[in-house]
Order: C-alpha cells, then sequence, then structure tokens
C-alpha cells in the first residue's frame, strides 16, 4: 500500500493527461487511469520487478487508451483541461489571446501525424525522458528522437506560415 501511496499515485495526473490526449474525452480518460489502477493494484507482486514504473504505468494507460479509443469513437476536448495555466492573475484579453493561441496549437498539432503527436506531448508537456518515452511508445530511441524533431519542425512551420502567426 505504501509502495502505491508513494510512487503510483502521484503520477495519476500525468497517467490522466496522457490518457486524455489519446483518447480526447474526460470521462473515458478517467476511466483509462482508473483501469490502469486496478491492473497496477493486482499486479502488485511484480513491482519489485519493475524498473521503471512510472514508465511501465505510462506504456500501460498508452495500451488501454488505444484500446478503449478502437471502442468509442473519439470526441474533441478543450486543450484548457489538458493543459494548466499559471495562478497569475490574468487580464481578460490575456485570457482571450491565451485560449485563442491554445486552440490554434491545438489545430496545429490535430495535423501531426499520430505518433509525432504522442512524442511532442509526452518529451514537452509531461518532461518524460528520451528513454522513458521509446519504453512507452515502445519505440526506438533513434525514432522518438526523429518523430521529435520532425513534430517540432512542423509545428514551427505552420505557425510560421499561418495568419495567426503574423497577427502577434
Amino acid at each position: 500500500m505504501k509502495y502505491f501511496q508513494e510512487h503510483i499515485l502521484p503520477i495519476q495526473n500525468k497517467l490522466f493527461r496522457f490518457a486524455l490526449r489519446i483518447v480526447g474525452n474526460t470521462e473515458e480518460a478517467e476511466d483509462v487511469v482508473q483501469e490502469v489502477f486496478l491492473k497496477l493494484w493486482r499486479q502488485k507482486q511484480q513491482w519489485p520487478n519493475i524498473q521503471n514504473i512510472e514508465a511501465w504505468s505510462m506504456r500501460l494507460t498508452k495500451n488501454l487508451s488505444i484500446d478503449r479509443l478502437r471502442r468509442v469513437s473519439r470526441r474533441e476536448e478543450s486543450l484548457e483541461q489538458v493543459y494548466h495555466s499559471p495562478a497569475l492573475q490574468p487580464t481578460p484579453a490575456q485570457i482571450t489571446e491565451s485560449k485563442d493561441s491554445l486552440e490554434q496549437i491545438k489545430k496545429f498539432m490535430e495535423q501531426l501525424p499520430e505518433k509525432q503527436r504522442l512524442v511532442i506531448h509526452l518529451r514537452d508537456i509531461e518532461e518524460l525522458s528520451y528513454k522513458e518515452i521509446s519504453e512507452v511508445l515502445e519505440m526506438p530511441m533513434s525514432q522518438v528522437k526523429t518523430n521529435l524533431f520532425r513534430g517540432r519542425n512542423a509545428l514551427r512551420e505552420m505557425v510560421v506560415k499561418s495568419e495567426w502567426y503574423e497577427q502577434k
């Protein structure tokens, strides 16, 4: 019980954000995380053999999210529920601009191939290491780096070429 509280519960929000990124729906993401916790609990005798419980949990979350996505049609979820803004007191104009920026970046991200989207999310949002991303997505580290590089470049090009960027 102590191991679960110290090592697994602290990554609950990270698992949720990752599941939400894949399934695109808050309720579905919550169900995935609950299912992950149940599976982890049932396999507690294996915990000592797992080198990186966080990466293992993220991989489990990815697999269960993809399974759920195959069963349920994908629905959009606002980016504000995924990314939490700082607790500063922004002006109404800053709030509107921030929402517009998030929506525009979300649209750009949706245009990327799936692997690039997932790698960018895990690296830049969840701040996982290349090794952890490689384990979670079950792909060679060279492919992780390639997808990250290509995804970031594609996003940069989309932003620079957009009218939205020129207005800033």
